[in-house]
């Protein structure tokens, strides 16, 4: 591996990066989080980019006022603080799609107000934006929030052509194509979910097998960057 890899791999952004798109990806790898909207609203390509957008902005724009503010709040009600931050720029998000997308506000329905229990948002607040400094809190949480939105997208396409033949509203499908209605409810999003985070531990097992080399270094520095809290 090339030394330039190396140096590569032990900057903290480039950890960061990796941790929350693949290694740590909320719901791939790591403890399953945000499941709920995972299921609810990914019949659809549209209904997991809306979702998936609304979720990186919120737990971007919470983790970064988290950071600022982070040496004024006090320990006992920091998670009062978290929600009301959260639920802030919530209703924004809520209150946009209202008047600027009313067909994805109608389509998402409840689940754009729940976005404040989402625990990813409160866990990076918690985990990482009240130990950092507001620049890597910000590309901590825009890393996580991408890997849920990949991960919404991933599940959302297969669904959305199982269940009604089509991609982005556009039909993929060959005429005389029966739709899998199953995949347009949530009990068919929870077994195709179950299919894609097996495919994709397996994926990492795979690579960390192949190249223990690479993934020590990428665990060190990882480790290092979990690690080091900065000042603002």
């Amino acid at each position: 591996m090339s030394r330039t890899l190396f140096r590569l791999i032990y900057t903290k952004p480039y950890a960061l990066a990796r941790e929350g798109i693949w290694r740590s990806n909320p719901i791939l790898t790591a403890a399953p989080l945000g499941v709920c909207s995972a299921l609810a609203v990914t019949n659809r390509v549209s209904n997991g980019i809306a979702m998936g957008l609304a979720v990186t902005f919120v737990v971007m724009a919470a983790s970064m006022i988290t950071s600022a503010i982070r040496n004024f709040i006090p320990q006992r009600i920091r998670m009062v603080t978290y929600m009301i931050i959260i639920s802030t720029f919530v209703i924004g998000v809520d209150l946009f799609f209202r008047g600027f997308f009313p067909d994805v506000s109608k389509a998402l329905g409840p689940y754009v107000a729940l976005i404040i229990t989402n625990c990813i948002i409160m866990g990076r607040s918690e985990a990482f934006a009240s130990r950092n400094r507001v620049s890597f809190s910000t590309l901590d949480a825009l890393s996580h929030g991408l890997g849920y939105t990949f991960t919404l997208l991933v599940l959302s396409a297969f669904r959305e052509v199982l269940a009604f033949g089509t991609l982005l509203n556009v039909r993929v499908v060959w005429a005389g194509w029966t739709n899998w209605v199953v995949m347009s409810m949530a009990p068919g999003g929870f077994f195709f979910l179950a299919i894609i985070v097996w495919v994709a531990r397996s994926l990492q097992r795979e690579v960390e097998v192949a190249d223990p080399q690479m993934a020590g270094a990428i665990a060190t520095a990882t480790t290092i960057a979990a690690a080091a809290p900065g000042a603002v």
